[in-house]
């Protein structure tokens, strides 16, 4: 049993058959005797729906997820070279791309089985652009393998880590007033990003908790149904057991009567042999009276004379 096979393999199905196969391999690895290998299948996570659509994307749209990629190495490029015209054509890449992606994602779900919510697709689109904007986040998504959705960043930056000169001329360019009123709008943009973002991470956290909790509930499950087997099992002894029981019972029974039936049978059979003895002694001793008797004796030798 190969680890990244049997991930694949996993992170392939739909979130609701990923339990109890990851549970079967894990216990396919321990009869065979590599509990490493059991540990490791075992600490996998189940992916959400939107995490599943986004490894969907991966493993059956190929050619469209290296188009991603190609396009988000393109964007970060743009961005480093503040190349104006660039950015704008491949931002329209961009939205296009991942609006598409994301509908597709959708269609593959569908086809398996599973229809997503609109909240779901749009967190397929949010992980689309997060693989636009953050090579790490495309090199995870690149693997097929996530368990969460990719939270996209506000937007990508600079090599100074500072605005664009372009936006920071047009910002000079405004009324004060204006810049005051765009920098109160960005704060609260930052703002409302940020608590938008402690929100994904207690809804990431959350259902990491029901996952773990699904888990516990699906191994319970199965020590439940093995318990129930042995006693099953354990029942079924006691009543093979109980019925020999009786069997032997029966038996011991029907040998104590045939022994009973055999000692009186025994018995008489002895006292008829007795009988027959002594018929036979008194027999035996009248026959010697009557040859020992003197006129026996005188026929005996009148007989003997005539002939």
């Amino acid at each position: 049993m190969d680890f990244d096979a049997v991930t694949n393999e996993l992170y392939s199905l739909p979130p609701g058959d990923f339990t109890a196969t990851r549970n079967e391999r894990v216990k396919a690895a321990r009869a065979a005797g590599d509990r490493e290998l059991a540990e490791r299948i075992r600490g996998l996570r189940r992916p959400t729906l939107a995490a599943w659509a986004s490894n969907l994307l991966v493993r059956q749209q190929p050619e469209e997820a290296e188009r991603l990629l190609q396009l988000g190495q393109a964007l970060r490029q743009a961005h480093q070279d503040l190349d104006g015209e660039q950015l704008k054509e491949l931002s329209a890449q961009q939205h296009q791309l991942t609006f598409t992606l994301a509908r597709q994602a959708g269609q593959l779900t569908a086809e398996a089985g599973h229809r997503i919510s609109d909240d779901v697709r749009q967190e397929v689109q949010e992980t689309l652009h997060a693989v636009l904007a953050d090579p790490e986040a495309a090199g995870q998504w690149a693997k097929g393998r996530l368990t969460k959705p990719l939270s996209a960043p506000a937007g990508f930056p600079t090599p100074s880590g500072q605005p664009a000169p372009a936006a920071a001329s047009r910002r000079a360019a405004r009324p004060a007033g204006e810049v005051a009123d765009l920098d109160s709008a960005r704060a609260r943009r930052r703002a409302q990003q940020e608590r938008l973002e402690r929100a994904r991470q207690q809804v990431a956290k959350a259902e990491q908790e029901l996952r773990d909790c699904e888990e516990e509930l699906a191994a319970a499950g199965e020590e439940q149904s093995r318990a129930e087997q042995e006693q099953e099992q354990a029942e079924q002894r006691v009543t093979d057991l109980t019925r020999q029981l009786q069997e032997a019972q029966n038996d011991k029974q029907r040998a104590r009567q045939a022994a009973r039936k055999a000692r009186d049978r025994t018995r008489r059979l002895d006292r008829d042999v007795r009988e027959a003895s002594r018929q036979a002694e008194d027999a035996a001793a009248h026959a010697r009276k009557l040859a020992e008797h003197p006129g026996t004796k005188r026929e005996a030798q009148n007989q003997k004379g005539q002939g």
